[in-house]
């Protein structure tokens, strides 16, 4: 495998963790999004990975969680049901840590391959100035 297909292979990489770790970022920041029963909850987007022909990674597609959510009974607040309840979304924000630091791994990884990729490259340019 030459630099060129590492660089290729990892930039694909790139590209997915990035839209997973995107993802993810949205699912925390909604983790406490209230609606009203009437209204559906907060959907979590999940990335599909999907394989290239050419050895790389792409996004296959976004899945969306529930929309049913959970209902929480929370009579104060301003939107609950006559009932006293609200929907919230069902994401686990344990589930969403942990596929962060899978992600991040992922990203940094690719990362590195990137600038092994790059330094094999330049020292090969070095070997032909010689």
């Amino acid at each position: 495998m030459g630099a060129f297909d590492m660089l290729r292979i990892a930039g694909s990489s790139l590209g997915m963790h990035q839209t997973w770790l995107d993802a993810l970022a949205h699912n925390i920041s909604n983790v406490n999004t209230v609606t009203s029963t009437d209204e559906d909850a907060f959907q979590a987007q999940m990335v599909v990975a999907r394989t290239r022909p050419d050895g790389g990674v792409r996004v296959g597609g976004i899945e969306y969680g529930d929309a049913e959510g959970r209902m929480v009974h929370s009579p104060d607040h301003p939107l609950a049901d006559e009932n006293g309840y609200v929907r919230m979304p069902d994401i686990d924000m344990s589930s969403q840590m942990s596929q962060l630091v899978m992600a991040q791994r992922g990203f940094q990884a690719s990362v590195q391959v990137t600038k092994n990729a790059q330094d094999s490259y330049n020292a090969a340019l070095q070997i032909g100035r010689s």
